[in-house]
């Protein structure tokens, strides 16, 4: 299991996103050489975990909890054969691009080693948005992101460093339920039912997801 590239993206104008000043940061690219990864902060305030990495909308993305955003190169290329068109290293707005590595399939609160330095923790999946979908460029991409279940995991800095493309990745620690990625992707997206086996994973699993989860057992039951 690998890193294959760090992608940052810059501050860019686009016609699609919903942010004030039409503003994203969604378009990354690898970068050269060694990357700081740290805590950023409080969800609102902070941004990016990955320094260079411009985040401009923190009210929905950002902060300790969504500090990195990993995809498996392996699922880039299986979108490539459906969409029938090449998909570089960041182009969903992966700040890690991994190899050999089934991120989706990840325990919320797993935790990877990434290099000699970084320990990163998993926390939820990625909700598709407007503004990914613009930038991919695909009808009704929402849908079908939604639809095929492979969100990418967001991940919170447990251990700062650096980290560069070629590092080594190891899971350092696996923690005893069974709630994945996927499955707490689709208990927030399609299959609610799922929501209360979320509060399975603990208080590794993003606070959001968390309360949202809660809420639904006061009203529904487990």
């Amino acid at each position: 299991m690998k890193l294959l590239s760090v992608n940052l993206g810059r501050r860019t104008f686009v016609p699609y996103t919903d942010h004030p000043e039409g503003m994203t940061g969604i378009d990354k690219r690898p970068a050269e050489g060694p990357v700081r990864v740290a805590a950023p902060g409080p969800k609102g305030i902070g941004a990016s975990g990955v320094a260079g990495d411009d985040v401009c909308s923190t009210r929905y993305h950002g902060g300790d909890d969504q500090a990195v955003y990993a995809v498996a190169r392996e699922d880039l290329d299986d979108w490539e054969r459906e969409l029938g068109r090449p998909l570089a290293n960041g182009h969903f707005g992966e700040n890690l691009t991994t190899e050999g590595l089934d991120v989706s399939g990840a325990l919320i609160g797993e935790r990877w080693r990434v290099g000699p330095e970084v320990v990163l923790e998993v926390t939820s999946g990625r909700i598709p948005c407007a503004t990914f979908q613009g930038h991919v460029g695909e009808k009704q991409w929402v849908k079908r992101f939604t639809a095929k279940g492979a969100p990418g995991a967001y991940l919170r800095v447990i251990e700062p460093g650096e980290i560069r493309a070629g590092d080594a990745i190891e899971v350092v620690h696996r923690p005893d339920h069974e709630v994945t990625v996927a499955l707490q992707f689709r208990a927030v997206t399609v299959e609610r039912k799922l929501l209360p086996r979320l509060l399975e994973a603990g208080e590794a699993l993003h606070p959001e997801w968390m309360e949202t989860a809660r809420k639904y057992v006061e009203k529904y039951g487990s």
